[in-house]
């Protein structure tokens, strides 16, 4: 490809809306331009990057015994309403209605469309395990799209799904998928690790994510979740599913008696603690939550914060927030109570479900909102001042520092960019849409199913956030749009644009992918526009070229050497 025909824009400033490196190298590199919020034009840079990405996902998913296929992006909703995620999903899911008034979505994943191929194709144990997989376009209708290509409402996804005919067949499907997964991410340059995750709005009983980890030093990091993981043995996962061993702290408030005690203006832990002049581990926190439509209150030992997540799984539930002050004064009102953020506790509401988190069983003496403004209930003890919640769960979020499960090291957290999904979805689906096949005994039984997910755009945004300088992208070699740019300094100069157009000529018959800079620009617009696109190696023909030597320089490590065109163009072949 010569530069003067390749269909590229440079820019000389970052796009003022792009928070995170990946976006803001990707427009000012010309490989993507914004046509909505979060929904991006792919540029033929981008767009080849986009295949090597594609072609790796294929290779190795073909290899597993997976199957391609393409599943329609339009889906009814009756799919949905057999699987009971018509009503559920959320505003993520994009709805629309044909011109005969039946309503349809565009497509966020495709479990429902897979289940339907399943059961009407599937009819033995006998033809089982099955995996098909394919590679299209998504949409979801996120409410805050930010950060370019990582979080978007269209992006590019692969997702397979296996059928087996049990439990046994599934764990040996999954253990494939992680296993090409792995192979996957070291081909596109990713250094991954497979987390524990919460299954989300996909469901299921297991699941795993994989993690482009970042660095957190580095400026506008595009670090998504955080990923907490053992020092000493391999345990690791999202902060939404983390669990820990708790640390030895002091549960007992060692009041002598249960009494309401004047606590003006102590809207905050912090300020309770410093009041009574206790730590915060013997405080009881209670605080209302919105769980789809209901309201919900999560009681937590003070030192501790609630994953919200976890609260939100708790009820099966697809949406949180933290309710407002409107809503807490609704409630109070119907409970005949009298309290603000701050100072409620759990005797004597109504109308809200109650959740204690596993760390407030053990509070003695404790101390608690008592549902007055100003004042909170001291030396409270489950059974005598106040009833233990029948609903006890994990709601904590995990804090650096804690101790492992598996193994009682320390935790430590770091940052990542989810880039892949796998889940054991069991019966979730086959149940609920009745696909069944009949096994060895003549029974029918439904499907166990898996799903697993690779974000195609999102792991090509991830190798930027991992792979750039301040001079722009650096693309691992499997991905980059082409290997090679040829640069002479000077289009006059006819000694130096031979030189380079036999170099080019030579390469392209070898079918290196290879980009000659033929454009009458000077050598700096040239040469920073080549490690801005972020070209694995770049080959300069200057005024070395009259004793015959060339610039050979490594993008990723911005290394030099000058030789021979011919060694230059041997070099590109092996490597």
């Amino acid at each position: 490809m010569r530069m003067s025909n390749l269909f590229v824009q440079t820019l000389r400033e970052f796009p003022s809306d792009a928070e995170v490196m990946s976006h803001k190298l990707l427009v000012r590199a010309g490989y993507i331009r914004k046509l909505a919020n979060g929904i991006y034009n792919y540029l033929p840079l981008m767009w080849r990057v986009l295949r090597k990405v594609e072609n790796i996902v294929r290779e190795e998913m073909d290899k597993a015994g997976a199957q391609e296929l393409l599943m329609p992006f339009v889906q009814p909703s009756e799919l949905w309403q057999e699987s009971g995620r018509w009503d559920v999903y959320g505003k993520e899911l994009m709805r629309l209605k044909d011109r005969h008034s039946r309503e349809m979505c565009l497509g966020p994943t495709h479990e429902e469309v897979i289940t339907s191929i399943g059961r009407e194709s599937i009819r033995s144990y006998k033809q089982l395990p099955v995996n098909l997989y394919q590679i299209q376009s998504k949409f979801r209708d996120e409410i805050r799209p930010r950060f370019g290509l990582l979080r978007g409402r269209e992006f590019i996804m692969k997702d397979a799904y296996s059928f087996d005919a049990d439990e046994k067949g599934l764990d040996k499907s999954y253990e494939i998928m992680a296993e090409a997964y792995r192979r996957i991410f070291e081909r596109c340059g990713l250094e991954t690790k497979m987390v524990q995750s919460d299954s989300g709005a996909i469901g299921g009983s297991v699941s795993h994510e994989f993690m482009v980890l970042v660095n957190e030093e580095a400026e506008n990091n595009a670090g998504e979740n955080d990923v907490f993981y053992c020092t000493k043995c391999a345990y690791s996962a999202n902060s939404n599913h983390a669990v820990s061993v708790l640390t030895s702290v002091e549960t007992d408030g060692k009041f002598t008696k249960a009494e309401i005690i004047d606590t003006p203006n102590t809207h905050s832990i912090e300020e309770l603690a410093n009041f009574l002049n206790i730590p915060a581990s013997v405080i009881c926190k209670s605080l209302i939550y919105v769980v789809d439509s209901k309201y919900v209150l999560a009681l937590i030992r003070g030192d501790k914060t609630v994953e919200e997540t976890k609260l939100m799984n708790v009820f099966a539930g697809n949406d949180i927030r933290i309710a407002r002050n409107d809503e807490i004064e609704e409630i109070m009102q119907n409970s005949e109570l009298n309290a603000i953020a701050g100072f409620i506790g759990p005797k004597g509401i109504k109308g809200v479900e109650i959740v204690a988190d596993e760390t407030v069983k053990d509070l003695k003496n404790f101390v608690v909102g008592c549902n007055q403004t100003d004042k909170h209930l001291v030396g409270a003890n489950w059974g005598v001042d106040i009833e233990l919640p029948i609903k006890i769960a994990d709601i904590r979020l995990v804090e650096e520092g804690d101790k492992c499960v598996d193994c009682g090291a320390d935790l430590k957290v770091t940052r990542g960019i989810e880039v892949g999904n796998i889940f054991k979805l069991g019966t979730k689906y086959s149940k609920a849409m009745n696909a069944t096949f009949t096994d060895k005994d003549g029974q029918e039984k439904p499907f166990i199913m898996g799903c697993y997910g690779i974000g195609i755009s999102r792991t090509a945004a991830a190798a930027v956030e991992r792979h750039h300088d301040e001079n722009g992208i650096i693309w691992p070699l499997a991905i980059a749009p082409y290997t090679v740019i040829i640069v002479p300094v000077s289009d006059q100069d006819e000694v130096q644009m031979k030189t380079a157009e036999e170099i080019y000529n030579k390469l392209l018959a070898s079918n290196v992918e290879v980009i000659l800079d033929d454009r009458s620009e000077r050598a700096g617009v040239k040469l920073k526009d080549a490690d801005l696109i972020g070209i694995p190696y770049r080959i300069t023909i200057g005024k070395t070229i009259k004793d015959g030597l060339v610039e050979f320089k490594t993008r990723a490590t911005n290394e030099t050497e000058t030789i021979s065109p011919e060694e230059a163009i041997q070099k590109i072949l092996a490597l």
